[in-house]
């Protein structure tokens, strides 16, 4: 089953058990993967939907980073939920000493000694993460094991 049946069988699910969240939240996904298909012309690839869900999840994390300088804990809340659901649809993630150790590795494979390296080591590391971890968490670990 591709991942877009995937999304349409979850969202009929969910509309039956009424389950606002989940429904809203897998609309909007649909929502984008329709708008590119119609925008290209061409039917996307789960790899392709993947960038998108993983796209949805990084600006729902900045979403929250935003809604705590404004003290809305109801909105935070709803978005951890919404990330929560759009997760479930994604690889598992890397814990942080998975990506420190491709980080290191990268490193070594660059050559790399200073911050001025950082283009390499990224270019090096995403693919090999992709999907599976947030650009931000990687250039964190990148930055703490330069300095």
């Amino acid at each position: 089953m591709s991942l877009k049946e995937k999304l349409m069988e979850d969202l009929k699910s969910s509309m039956k058990n009424k389950d606002t969240i989940r429904k809203n939240t897998i609309t909007m996904v649909r929502a984008s993967i329709k708008q590119i298909e119609v925008d290209q012309r061409k039917e996307l690839t789960d790899e392709e939907v993947l960038d998108i869900i993983s796209k949805q999840v990084k600006e729902k994390r900045n979403a929250i980073e935003e809604f705590r300088k404004g003290s809305r804990d109801d909105l935070i809340s709803q978005t951890e939920n919404e990330i929560e659901i759009l997760l479930k649809y994604l690889p598992e993630q890397l814990s942080e000493e998975e990506v420190e150790e491709i980080v290191r590795e990268a490193i070594r494979e660059v050559s790399a000694s200073s911050m001025k390296d950082i283009g390499k080591i990224m270019k090096y590391v995403m693919p090999k993460v992709k999907g599976r971890t947030d650009g931000n968490i990687v250039n964190n670990i990148v930055k703490r094991i330069l300095n």
